[in-house]
């Protein structure tokens, strides 16, 4: 907008539709692309971002905005899905096997598994975030939203383990790293799904990303032990929704008891149900 449109007044007209179907059009494509359709709506909601901190600030009148008239592309509904076992397993036979570092791999697809985080959340992992005794990684997701999660020890030691042998020392040193030391990045999660679509072509067709491990691991917990359970350990903190919510919180208990069914592994803060 600033490129287009630098010299204009805010109260001037602008075709932001136009813009749109420019984004739309331009978008870079990519595996789960939707024909710039996604591109095309965060225009619009840069536009709205932009002139509505010109409304709040008094610079122009509400009815001005050209932003506002624009209808905002609806959100399709997502392709994504739960994994089956099979598929799981031969993603991560395909990880195990191939590339330059498949400890580090495997690590991430089963922290993934585990814990149903985000890739953002993996990546602000520190040595400090890591509680080897407990069981627990402590996550920082989207909108900084913070969390203790339940991990088996097992992947809890191997973390810690790689971490160290790998240069982390101080508690803020980061725990994913690279066999030369340096904490990785999203570039890593690139990489890794690249070579598992090469090798799964049923995967690179339907677009299989980290993402679906998320939905793979909550789907699982919610058929077994419900909502409320499945919501805390999505790590889901928004009001939105019915007012059910309210009443069905879990605790971290019950969630260390999912994970220690679903992975088959003891946990410690796991209710103990005969």
């Amino acid at each position: 907008m600033a490129a287009a449109w630098g010299d204009r007044r805010l109260n001037a007209a602008s075709d932001i539709e136009a813009m749109q179907r420019q984004a739309a059009t331009t978008a870079r494509s990519r595996r789960n692309s939707r024909s710039g359709r996604h591109a095309g709506e965060l225009m619009i909601a840069a536009a709205r971002a932009i002139y509505n901190r010109a409304i709040a600030d008094g610079l122009i009148d509400p009815a001005a905005s050209p932003a506002h008239r624009v209808v905002k592309p609806r959100r399709l509904p997502s392709t994504r899905r739960a994994l089956t076992p099979d598929e799981l397993e031969e993603i991560n036979l395909a990880a195990r096997t191939s590339g330059n570092d498949v400890i580090l791999d495997a690590l991430l697809l089963r922290l993934h598994s585990e814990t149903a985080c985000r890739r953002g959340g993996a990546l602000g992992l520190r040595l400090a975030d890591l509680d080897t005794g407990r069981g627990l990684v402590r996550l920082t997701e989207k909108g900084t939203t913070l969390r203790w999660q339940p991990v088996t020890l097992d992947l809890a030691a191997h973390l810690d383990d790689h971490a160290r042998i790998r240069g982390a020392v101080l508690p803020s040193d980061r725990l994913l790293r690279y066999r030369n030391g340096r904490p990785i990045t999203s570039r890593r999660y690139d990489h890794l799904w690249k070579r598992i679509g090469e090798q799964l072509p049923w995967a690179a067709a339907q677009g299989i990303s980290t993402h679906w491990l998320r939905h793979t691991t909550l789907t699982w917990v919610e058929r077994h032990y419900g909502y409320g359970i499945a919501r805390a350990y999505a790590g889901h903190t928004d009001s939105t929704g019915p007012a059910t919510t309210t009443y069905i919180k879990a605790d971290l208990q019950a969630v260390a008891t999912a994970l220690a069914a679903m992975t088959g592994q003891p946990h410690p803060l796991a209710i103990n149900r005969r």
